[in-house]
């Protein structure tokens, strides 16, 4: 009980700094009146230390003071990061869709796809299940959708991005996350013998999902509903594909 209680304020501790986002006009004007360079340098020395507030107020009041200077854009490209590094994703997300929106044209636009994903990848980051151990593999994607889409431009228009290896990477993961979670959908239909939405669930996992650990009981969803609907065809169809992947399964000889 001790442990279970020390983890839950643990997460009340991190929900209450997350929470804590945005730089005020007071926190701006406490930032020395210096020039965008001498201030850009400084908010450089704080990133590259793990200082990402101090840089948050910094970059924040070179944006407000020179926001058509020459630096303007890696200032804002910098402020992404620092937001990204301090866990305040609805800063992240707003400065990014700010940027895309604004400079349709930059040169390092990759980067701003690339990290509106990273921020998006944070947000699904379940802190139940790393702090108390508990399995959510049935909460909304929508996080994860959002950062897969955007990790596939990253691919598909930016091929060369030195962004590109890393966002395929991470597109496996999420692809792994979004197949479990569609599974859990699948089984709670199943559960309440909602037959027709459970087994076109499992189709979609198999059919967007596939190769993946969550295929086979995907299939045997499938066969189950499909028994129970009495559409012997398609029940025989999946047996047949559960029978090509898995031999093993006990469902193939039945």
């Amino acid at each position: 009980m001790e442990k279970v209680t020390i983890k839950i304020i643990c997460l009340a501790l991190v929900l209450a700094l997350t929470g804590c986002s945005g730089t005020s006009d007071k926190d701006i004007q406490k930032v020395p009146d210096k020039s965008a360079q001498a201030l850009f340098s400084d908010a450089r020395a704080s990133l590259d230390n793990g200082l990402y507030q101090k840089a948050i107020q910094i970059l924040s009041a070179i944006d407000s003071r020179y926001p058509y200077g020459p630096i303007s854009h890696q200032v804002q490209l910098d402020l992404i990061y620092a937001y990204y590094k301090s866990g305040d994703a609805a800063q992240g997300l707003a400065l990014t869709d700010r940027f895309l929106r604004l400079n349709p044209a930059h040169s390092n636009l990759d980067y701003v796809y690339y990290m509106r994903a990273l921020i998006n990848v944070a947000t699904q980051e379940n802190l139940f299940q790393n702090l108390a151990g508990i399995d959510r593999s049935d909460r909304d994607p929508t996080a994860a959708r959002d950062a897969f889409n955007d990790l596939k431009i990253v691919l598909e228009k930016y091929p060369d991005s030195k962004y590109a290896a890393d966002s395929r990477q991470r597109m496996i993961a999420i692809k792994s996350r979004l197949a479990k979670y569609e599974l859990s959908v699948a089984r709670y239909y199943l559960k309440r013998e909602a037959y027709v939405s459970s087994a076109n669930r499992g189709k979609y996992i198999v059919e967007y999902f596939s190769p993946s650990p969550e295929t086979e009981e995907a299939l045997e969803i499938m066969i189950v509903c499909y028994g129970k609907l009495g559409l012997n065809d398609l029940q025989i169809n999946a047996r047949q594909v559960l029978a090509a992947n898995y031999p093993n399964n006990p469902r193939v000889a039945k």
